[in-house]
Formats: structure tokens, sequence, C-alpha cells
């Protein structure tokens, strides 16, 4: 199968769905129809009605109870994405169909106002960009996260927020309000330092330098903002880790955490193409230690194993994690968002009693 490079986007395959039952592939006709180029891949957004926007979760390894995304597919196009997958079950490709054929929830703001106005609700923290970025491209025109953050101020509500994009700093206000109260904690998600390799690794997001910026600005103004080194890729990106925990404490960050990368479903078949189109020389290095960090698997869905690996390899990493953490004086666990003052919005078409 021919690789194919297009400039601002991260996959190089349009590789079908593991829902699919055909596969296409593009072939020499004897015209020369396999050398043509291809029009550019175009973003283009559809609209989803959801019925409910908060997704409960119950895994161990995971720091909080509900999520929320505003979007269906990234334009980052960060070739690593473990939500690729997740296209699939929407007849689309994990591939350059994830990146370019976005869904958005413009009804988020109203349905999430009425799941928490629930006599049944009781109030967790709220994970903003566990799936897709909050923060994307698109959000510059839709503003969905912009109206969550308002309800979400408006009710007192704890919340979190995982981005790759400066855009976050639009909305300063509601973030430094909410910290006022200590309702809000942002973690900036820095691969590498490396501009070159971050254009490669994940085109449209925000420059390191740039999230860097990002990750001072916050901080200064009072709103707690931390680094999220993920995912960290063997051969590739672990080399840095120390070094983007040092830059992410010279802006200012407190806390700090990291992943290894994993490769669920499709994701496997995608990363393995990428590498050999970009780094063709490192390769099966790269998946070669993966594996031995994954049992000799290309993922673990294990809980307790699939963020940190196993073995001798994912022990070192997890030391120099830790050591690096204890030399710039990191927290290494979230802290604790304050969920006694939650105000539940009224019911609609109810009065308030006073």
């Amino acid at each position: 199968m021919k690789h194919e490079i297009s400039k601002g986007r991260g996959a190089t395959l349009q590789i079908e769905g593991r829902f699919e039952s055909v596969a296409r592939e593009r072939f020499d006709d004897g015209w020369g129809a396999a050398e043509e180029s291809l029009p550019p891949f175009r973003t283009t957004v559809t609209v989803e009605r959801a019925k409910s926007v908060i997704q409960r979760h119950d895994s161990p390894d995971l720091p909080f109870e509900l999520s929320l995304n505003a979007y269906r597919g990234c334009e980052h196009g960060c070739i690593y994405c473990y939500a690729r997958p997740s296209h699939g079950y929407l007849n689309l490709s994990p591939g350059l169909d994830f990146e370019s054929r976005l869904f958005a929830k413009p009804d988020a703001a109203q349905l999430l106002r009425a799941e928490l106005a629930r006599p049944s609700y009781r109030c967790s923290p709220i994970a903003l960009g566990t799936n897709t970025d909050p923060y994307q491209p698109i959000e510059r025109e839709w503003k969905i996260t912009r109206q969550i953050l308002e309800v979400l101020a408006e009710c007192r509500h704890p919340l979190s927020i995982v981005t790759k994009s400066a855009l976050v700093e639009r909305d300063l206000d509601l973030l430094v309000q909410l910290a006022e109260d200590n309702l809000v904690q942002v973690f900036i998600s820095v691969t590498t330092l490396d501009a070159d390799l971050a254009r490669k690794l994940e085109p449209r997001a925000a420059s390191p330098r740039r999230r860097l910026e990002a990750m001072r600005t916050l901080n200064e103004a009072g709103v707690p903002c931390g680094v999220m080194v993920a995912p960290v890729i063997p051969f590739l990106t672990d080399a840095e880790l120390e070094h983007v925990l040092q830059a992410a404490h010279e802006h200012g960050a407190q806390m700090a955490a990291y992943t290894l990368l994993r490769l669920p479903y499709e994701l496997k078949d995608l990363f393995r193409d990428w590498l050999s189109t970009h780094y063709p020389l490192k390769a099966e290095h790269v998946m070669s230690r993966l594996r031995e960090m994954r049992e000799g698997r290309e993922n673990d869905s294990a809980f307790g194993s699939r963020f940190s690996g196993k073995g001798q390899f994912a022990d070192l990493l997890a030391q120099r994690f830790r050591m690096a953490c204890e030399r710039f004086d990191f927290r290494r666990e979230d802290k604790s968002l304050d969920t006694s003052r939650f105000q539940a919005p009224a019911r609609a078409g109810q009065m308030n009693l006073f």
C-alpha cells in the first residue's frame, strides 16, 4: 500500500474501520490512476443531536468518574490518538476521516444544564478532553466548550481540562472565576519539545513553545495548570521526559502526569505506517520496545498497566518520572476539587422556592 503524506494531516492511511465488511485500495488500471494526486482532505463538520452529554466511567485507572466531549473526531490529527478507532462506530475511517470529518454537539451546554438539574444527579468533577480535544481548531467558530464552561461556572461545578491547544487562554475569564473557588484544574499535554517532530506527530496542534506559553499564562493568572507528558513513545520521545518536565516547571506547572503510548484496534496499523513513512530506520526499534513493555503485544488494555506498561523499561520510565517530579517539586496526583459549592440549575418550567 502506498504511503501518502497530506499537508497538515497526521495519518498516512485512509484505513477501513474494523466494522467494515469491505476494504478499498488504490490500484493502477493502466492509465496511471494510482499515481494521480487526490484532492486535499477538507475539514467538514456535521451537527450531532445527542440525547445526553455526560459519560460515566468506572475504570480504576481514571482519576474521574464523569467526562464530557463536545466533539467527535479531532482536527489536531495526532497520529497516536487512542480515540481514532471510535470513528469506526460511525462507519468512517480511523485514519484521515477522524481528523477531517468531525461532529459537533451544539446542544451540549443545554443538555448539560438539564442533566445537572436532575434530582438524582450527584456532583463529581467533570473531565473535558478525555476523548477529543475540547479546544481543537473548530472550537474557535463553534464555541461549544465556552458554553459548557459558562454552565459549569454558573452552577459552581468542578471540572478538569486536558488540551494541546493555546485556545484555552480565550476562556481565562471563566477559568479564573472557577479557580478562585477551587473548581478547576488544567493539564496541557506536551509530547515533545522538538518542533519538527511535533509537526509530524500532531500537525494541527499548537507548537510545543506555544503550549508552554499558555501554561505560564494560566498559572500566572491563578489557574492551576500542570503538564501531561503524553504519550511517551520509545526511541522517539522518551529521552525528552525530563526536559519536558523541566520546561513545564519553568512555566509555572506544579502538577505532572505521563502515559505510555497505547495502540488499540486500528491504531496499530496507522501508527506502524506513520513510522515507516516518517522514521523508517527507527520503526522496528519503536515497535519492538513497545511489545517488550506490553508483554509481547502491541497493545495492553488491562487495568493497572495500560497507561504505564510492564517490565524493565516500563519500570525505568516510571522511576525516571518519579525522580524528575521530586527534583522539580511536582505534585503527582490531581488536586482535590471542591464539590460542596455545586448549585443545581433550576429545572425547565420550575420556579425557585426562594
